[in-house]
C-alpha cells in the first residue's frame, strides 16, 4: 500500500465517519458499506490487509484509551461478571460456534472451525458504550460492558493461537485441542501480561511525576500501549492484558500527574480512536469484495455458504443471551454462604437483558480474521463467515439496541443529579482542607510581614473559594426544587451564553491582532486562557445537567 493510497483511505474514512456521527448513524456499518461500494469503482486498488499489523498497531491504542477511562474501583467491584463475560463466555461462544460451523460447512475441520469460533467470540463494546452513554445507561452496566471489552480480546486471541497450533498439527485431544497446553498458554499469557503491564505502568507513572513537560509526557503516553503489547508478546504473554493493566493503573493514578498532560491526552486519544477505527472498517469494506469473489471461485456451493454464514451469525447472537440469563438464574438461587455485598453490585434482570444484546463484533474480529495465515485451509471461507458475523451483529443488534434500552426503561436519568451532589460534597471537603492550609500559611506570613498584611493576603485567597462553594451548594439546592426539564434548559442556556461570551472575546483578540495592535505571542497566551475557561465550562457540573 503506497503512501498516497493510505492517505486517501484515511481521509475518505474520516469523512464517512464524520458524516455518520453528524447524522447519528452507525459509523462502522456505513464505513463497511461505502468501502464495499468503493471497491467496485474503477481505479480503486485492492488494499492488502496485514492482520498481524492491525493487531499490533490498531488494537493496543484502542484498548489503552478505553482502559484509561475505566474506573478501577468499579472494575474491581464488578470483576466477577466482567470475567464471566470476558473469559468464560468467550470460550463458550468459540466452542459452540465451532461446532455449528463444523456441522454446516462440509469438510471444515474441527480445529479450523475453532479458529473461526475464536475470531467471532469477542464482542466490541465501542458501539454499545456510545449508545449507552447517549441514552443514559446506568454506570454499573457501562462498567461491565467496558470491563468485558478490555479482557475478552485477550481470551479470544489466546484461544485463537491455541486453535491455530492445532490446525498446523500441534494439537490433539478433545475437539482437536490439547486443553492442558491451552490452560498453560492462557495462564502464562495472563501472568506475564498483567505483571509486565503493571511494571510498565509503575515506571511510566514515576517518570511523568518527575517530568515537567506535558508534551514529553503525552508522547510517553503514546508509546506505552505499543511497548506493553510488543514486549508482552515477545515474552509469550498477552499483549492485550499488558496494555489493559498499564492503562488501568495509569488511569487510576492520573490525578497525581500534571493537569496539562491530562488536558492534552484526552482529545489526543479520542482523535486517534476515531482515525484507527474508521480506517479498519473501511479496509474491511474494501476487502470484502475480493473475499466474496474468492469464495465464489471455489468449489463450494454459494447457497450452502450463505446458509452457513447465517447459521454462524445466529449462533454468535443467541449464545450470549442464553449464557447471560443462565448465569443470572444461577446467581438468584438461594446461597446462604454468599456475601450480600458481593451480590448487590450486579445489575438487575432488565440490565442483563441489555447486556445480552450488546454482542456487536468489531475491530478484533475483523483484524483476527485478516491475520489468518495464507496457507490456512479454507481461509476465504473463514474470513467470509467472520465478516458476516461482524457486519450482521452491527446491523441487527447495533440498530435495535437503542429501542431495547428505551423499551426496558433502563436509563438512569438521576445520574447527573447524583454526580452534581457528589461534586458539591467533594468541593466542600476540598474547600475545608484549603481553608485549613490557608490558616497555616497566614500564621507563617504573619511572622514575616505582620498580622494585618498576612490576613489581607489570606482573605484574597479565601474569598473566591468561599464564593464558589456557596454558589455550587445553592445551585444544587435550587436544582432539587425545580423540574428536571427546566433545570436542564436553564443549564443549557447558561452554557450557550457563556460560550457566546468567550467567542466574542476571541473575535476581539483576532481583530486586535489583524489591526497590528497585538503581538501574536500575547494573543496566543490570552487565547489559551480562554480555551481553558471554555473547557472548564463545558465539563462543569452545570454543563452536564
Amino acid at each position: 500500500m503506497e503512501g498516497a493510497q493510505l492517505l486517501a483511505l484515511a481521509v475518505g474514512a474520516i469523512a464517512v465517519a464524520a458524516a455518520a456521527r453528524r447524522l447519528g448513524w452507525q459509523a462502522p456499518l456505513l464505513l463497511v458499506l461505502v468501502g464495499f461500494v468503493a471497491s467496485y469503482v474503477p481505479g480503486v486498488p485492492e488494499f492488502a490487509i496485514d492482520g498481524d499489523l492491525l493487531l499490533a498497531v490498531v488494537l493496543p491504542p484502542l484498548l489503552y484509551s478505553a482502559a484509561l477511562e475505566v474506573s478501577y474501583a468499579d472494575f474491581r467491584a464488578l470483576l466477577r461478571p466482567i470475567v464471566q463475560l470476558g473469559v468464560v463466555l468467550v470460550v463458550v461462544t468459540a466452542v459452540v460456534v465451532a461446532l455449528v460451523a463444523h456441522w454446516v460447512v462440509p469438510g471444515l475441520p474441527l480445529p479450523a472451525a475453532l479458529v473461526l469460533g475464536a475470531v467471532v467470540a469477542p464482542p466490541d463494546a465501542v458501539s454499545a458504550a456510545a449508545i449507552g452513554r447517549q441514552l443514559g445507561l446506568p454506570r454499573p452496566v457501562m462498567t461491565v460492558l467496558s470491563g468485558e471489552s478490555l479482557i475478552n480480546d485477550a481470551a479470544s486471541l489466546t484461544f485463537y493461537k491455541v486453535a491455530l497450533a492445532a490446525v498446523f498439527g500441534v494439537g490433539g485431544g478433545v475437539l482437536g485441542l490439547d486443553w492442558g497446553v491451552a490452560a498453560e498458554t492462557f495462564g502464562l499469557a495472563v501472568g506475564v501480561g498483567v505483571a509486565l503491564g503493571l511494571l510498565i505502568g509503575v515506571v511510566v507513572h514515576a517518570l511523568r511525576l518527575r517530568l515537567n513537560d506535558p508534551v514529553v509526557t503525552s508522547v510517553l503516553g503514546l508509546v506505552v500501549p505499543f511497548a506493553a503489547y510488543l514486549l508482552a508478546e515477545e515474552l509469550e504473554g498477552s499483549g492485550v492484558l499488558a496494555v489493559v493493566a498499564a492503562g488501568l493503573y495509569l488511569g487510576h493514578k492520573s490525578p497525581e500527574a500534571g493537569y496539562a498532560s491530562r488536558l492534552q491526552e484526552r482529545p489526543l486519544w479520542s482523535s486517534l480512536d476515531l482515525l484507527l477505527q474508521a480506517v479498519v472498517f473501511a479496509l474491511i469494506g474494501l476487502q470484502l469484495r475480493y473475499v466474496v469473489e474468492s469464495v465464489e471461485a471455489s468449489q463450494r456451493s454459494n447457497s450452502a455458504l450463505v446458509g452457513a454464514a447465517l447459521a454462524v451469525l445466529g449462533t454468535a447472537i443467541v449464545v450470549r443471551p442464553l449464557f447471560v440469563f443462565a448465569v443470572e438464574a444461577l446467581r438468584r438461587l438461594p446461597r446462604p454462604w454468599a456475601r450480600r455485598s458481593s451480590r448487590s453490585h450486579r445489575p438487575g434482570w432488565r440490565h442483563q437483558a441489555v447486556i445480552s444484546w450488546t454482542g456487536m463484533r468489531g475491530v478484533v474480529t475483523l483484524a483476527a480474521a485478516a491475520a489468518v495465515p495464507a496457507d490456512f485451509p479454507d481461509r476465504d471461507v473463514l474470513q467470509l463467515l467472520a465478516f458476516t458475523a461482524a457486519i450482521g451483529t452491527l446491523l441487527l443488534q447495533g440498530l435495535t439496541l437503542p429501542w431495547l434500552i428505551r423499551r426496558l426503561d433502563v436509563q438512569d436519568p438521576d445520574q447527573a443529579r447524583r454526580d452534581a451532589e457528589a461534586e458539591v460534597h467533594l468541593a466542600e471537603r476540598a474547600t475545608a482542607a484549603a481553608m485549613e492550609r490557608i490558616a497555616e500559611v497566614e500564621q507563617e506570613l504573619a511572622e514575616r510581614v505582620g498580622p494585618e498584611r498576612a490576613h489581607a493576603v489570606a482573605e484574597r485567597i479565601r474569598g473566591p473559594l468561599l464564593a464558589r462553594a456557596r454558589s455550587m451548594s445553592a445551585s444544587v439546592r435550587a436544582e432539587e426544587r425545580e423540574d428536571a426539564d427546566r433545570s436542564r434548559t436553564r443549564a443549557q442556556v447558561f452554557h450557550r451564553v457563556r460560550q457566546e461570551i468567550i467567542e466574542v472575546q476571541r473575535r476581539v483578540l483576532m481583530e486586535e491582532r489583524d489591526k497590528g495592535h497585538l503581538d501574536d505571542e500575547v494573543m496566543r497566551a490570552v487565547l489559551q486562557e480562554l480555551d481553558y475557561e471554555e473547557a472548564a465550562t463545558a465539563n462543569s457540573w452545570v454543563g452536564r445537567l
